[in-house]
């Protein structure tokens, strides 16, 4: 479980959709505030989802190929697929230039409320279905379970963290540094969501049909 978190929590934290989003974000007049605003947000969505998990399930994982097992493990299996078939999709289709999304013209007047509603668009929510998925075999009688939960959430976060201290501690320079992040990203955002839907759905794929064959 802790492996799959690692690995699903850094294909969360390294898409390049909200990562420009956050950017712009910061470089806006009130652009630490918003940040925040964003931050929390993602992190608030990712905690509601492993609570309500942990709700489901008590916090003891389910028996190894129980009904409730075996249904977060299809359930993982048909995200990974669909991540595979999605990222063969975008690789085969012809490339599409991408302008900047209408709401950028209007950054400067985004309120906080605005900045967190964002966030809650943007959470890549199939990633956070398998890592929800993944969670119920959390065993949350022993703190290694609780340390999994919480180092999923902040890793799934860590980028926008990173982010977000940066521009606090040195604003100059990590403005200027962050938007030549952002021209990267935007110059390399269609291979970059096409390499981790393939490589996630294939990570997926197969440490599902692991656990439901084992």
């Amino acid at each position: 479980m802790v492996l799959d978190l690692v690995v699903i929590g850094t294909a969360v934290t390294l898409g390049p959709l909200h990562n420009s989003a956050f950017i712009l974000l910061l470089s806006s007049r009130r652009g630490v505030r918003q940040g925040l605003a964003f931050l929390l947000s993602w992190l608030a969505n990712l905690t509601v989802v492993i609570a309500c998990v942990v709700l489901l399930t008590g916090g003891q994982p389910p028996a190894r190929h129980s009904a409730p097992s075996t249904a977060a493990t299809a359930a993982k299996l048909a995200i990974g697929l669909a991540l595979v078939v999605y990222g063969a999709y975008r690789h085969r289709r012809p490339p599409r230039p991408h302008g900047p999304p209408r709401w950028t013209a209007r950054i400067d007047d985004a309120s906080p409320g605005t900045a967190a509603g964002l966030a809650w668009l943007l959470q890549p929510w199939a990633l956070v279905g398998a890592g929800a998925a993944t969670a119920i075999n959390a065993n949350l009688s022993a703190l290694a379970g609780w340390l999994a939960l919480t180092g999923y959430c902040l890793l799934a976060t860590l980028s926008l963290i990173v982010m977000e201290m940066y521009v606090v501690w040195a604003p100059e320079v990590a403005n200027a540094r962050l938007n030549a992040l952002r021209n990267w990203l935007e110059q390399h955002q269609e291979q970059l969501v096409i390499t981790l839907a393939l490589l996630l759905g294939l990570w997926l794929t197969a440490r599902s049909i692991a656990e439901l064959v084992a």
